[in-house]
């Protein structure tokens, strides 16, 4: 069966969710939105949660493991600098001999996460294209234009008007991991991908317990409103579990497609710093 070319999107998308930097300077607005305001202190009552803990290395490194029907289907490396972050995916094993993937994706953003432009290198199986998106906040307008690097051709040309700041999905991750919305809590983030903008819904579900290659953690189970046609056209559900620490690192996400495509997951396998 020939690896559905719908597949590498996805996982990429998947790996956009786990990027590993955080930062304590996001506006009070934006911490706010759609989060319910907090009951007055009693006495006795538990302290809040520590805040979440800044970025202190000029880079962080994380690396993933993908799964596609239990099967081991790649490797995802993410590493975030205080303004960029660059995304790594190649395939591997079984999934490689029926679709070789090979994706660099980078985006660029200012306080707090806006995007100001992102650039998508994918080479999957015979294909070789490249997608860059500019998001210009002083027109609130971006521009998406994807071209086919082997034939020297435009695949897709797009303009649409945005919010003045804008997260593209690595940029929305960032600012929920900045934002400490409990299990019952809820927030909207305004997230675009070039071709399609909307208030994207992040759910805090559940607290669960997650094992990676890293141990053991403590995580919240949120679930993000991106598929099914608010920003991407397909079917499905995805979720993202971040610890539950002042760190909220992303250990894990899971991608519940419809059929063909089925579940995608990808687990911490490793972390870095320098």
């Amino acid at each position: 069966m020939r690896f559905s070319a719908g597949v590498p999107a996805l996982l990429v998308t998947a790996c956009w969710l786990l990027t590993a930097q955080s930062s304590s300077t996001q506006s009070s607005a934006a911490r706010k939105k759609s989060v319910p305001s907090p009951p007055p202190p009693v006495p006795d009552s538990k302290p809040d949660p520590p805040p979440v803990v800044k970025l202190d290395t000029p880079t962080e490194k994380l690396t993933y493991e993908v799964e596609w029907r239990l099967i081991r289907a790649g490797t995802a490396v993410v590493e975030s600098q205080k303004s960029h972050t660059q995304l790594k995916l190649e395939s591997a094993g079984m999934v490689s001999a029926l679709f070789k993937v090979n994706d660099t994706y980078s985006v660029s953003y200012e306080d707090p996460f806006c995007a100001t432009g992102s650039l998508m290198d994918s080479l999957e199986g015979r294909r070789h294209r490249e997608t860059k998106v500019t998001f210009d906040r002083s027109r609130n307008h971006a521009t998406f234009l994807e071209r086919d690097v082997i034939k020297n051709t435009v695949i897709r040309t797009n303009e649409i008007d945005v919010p003045n700041c804008v997260h593209e999905v690595v940029g929305a991750l960032l600012e929920l991991r900045a934002i400490p919305i409990e299990p019952g809590q809820s927030t909207q983030l305004p997230v675009s991908d070039g071709r399609r903008s909307a208030p994207v819904k992040i759910e805090a579900q559940e607290r669960e317990e997650v094992k990676t290659s890293t141990g053991t953690h403590k995580t919240i189970r949120y679930e993000a409103y991106l598929l099914n046609g608010v920003i991407y056209p397909r079917k499905g559900r995805v979720f993202v579990w971040l610890t539950d620490d002042a760190r909220r690192l992303p250990v894990q996400i899971r991608l519940r497609m419809q059929f063909p495509i089925g579940t995608v997951t990808l687990r911490l396998q490793k972390e870095e710093h320098s």
